[in-house]
């Protein structure tokens, strides 16, 4: 039960700290309406977290910071996004000099149509993705409404797993995109896509269950929750039938910071031989890591 201190962690969600947060979200800024959202917020999901880890000084490195959060707690790998955008040149950087720790992947919106499919082809030809994520609530656009099916063809046909926000969204924009009852069409249309819930699929995560033991290749990450607000039925199913399905991943920097997660994480009430599975294996599977 008690979490080993033994295993190399893949971390499946972290960033890179900044100067100026906000910059990350203005992409979500035309979806927001609230003062507190547009005005006061570093993150558009302030609210939900007591301790939001604080901006850098310009001419510190983010990817140094990272690095060192990692060492510091035993995260041994880090699945980072990597952007074009030349004010996230540092992305790139990380994960060319440090192929070992960060494993590539980017973000897409489907709205961008055949752009975004040919981003993900342009990125994984120059940095060898791993993966490919997405935030439907954030784009306005369905888990399974047809602008994602050409991402999903490509993810597909690279063999890359697609890692989706789901469920309830943290930033305040309506959740009807992240409805975890989507999730059976496209993994219907696509049995062979390796699909992964991200922030929390709540409040369905029994639903979430049953559609995980339906479809093989559907997974379920842990990002954006500290470990003591892990959902019980994910920790049930974890513990059973879902040793293989269910992956560790964090919030930092976003909304949590390493000393927190690392606090937390070894009271998560896990058997013996579900950590390991959960700390790591599953992430090299559905990654598939050497």
């Amino acid at each position: 039960m008690p979490m080993p201190t033994d295993v190399p962690i893949i971390d499946t969600m972290v960033g890179f700290p900044t100067a100026d947060r906000k910059q990350i979200y203005k992409f979500l800024a035309p979806e927001l309406r609230d003062t507190e959202s547009l005005e006061q917020f570093r993150m558009p999901a302030e609210y939900m977290f007591k301790d939001v880890p604080k901006n850098i000084d310009p001419d510190i490195d983010p990817v140094a910071v990272t690095l060192h959060n990692m060492d510091t707690y035993n995260v041994a790998q880090a699945m980072v996004s990597v952007s074009e955008a030349p004010e996230r040149a540092h992305t790139v950087r990380a994960v060319t000099d440090h192929a070992d720790r960060f494993i590539p992947a980017t973000e897409v919106d489907p709205r961008d149509g055949m752009e975004a499919v040919r981003k993900i082809v342009r990125l994984h030809e120059a940095h060898g993705l791993k993966a490919v994520t997405t935030f439907p609530a954030g784009y306005r656009t369905a888990i399974n409404d047809r602008a994602y099916y050409p991402i999903y063809a490509k993810c597909v046909e690279l063999d890359l797993p697609i890692f989706s926000c789901t469920g309830v969204p943290g930033p305040r924009v309506p959740m009807e995109p992240q409805t975890v009852a989507y999730i059976d069409d496209v993994c219907w249309f696509f049995p062979d896509l390796r699909f992964v819930m991200r922030h929390g699929a709540q409040p369905d995560t029994e639903l979430a269950v049953k559609l995980m033991l339906k479809w093989p290749n559907l997974y379920y990450s842990t990002s954006a929750f500290a470990p003591k607000h892990y959902d019980p039925h994910i920790l049930d199913y974890a513990n059973s039938r879902g040793a293989d399905k269910v992956l560790y991943a964090g919030y930092f920097p976003a909304g949590l910071t390493y000393e927190r997660i690392m606090s937390e994480l070894p009271d998560v009430p896990l058997k013996d031989e579900v950590w390991p599975k959960f700390l790591r294996e599953n992430a090299q599977a559905v990654l598939k890591l050497a």
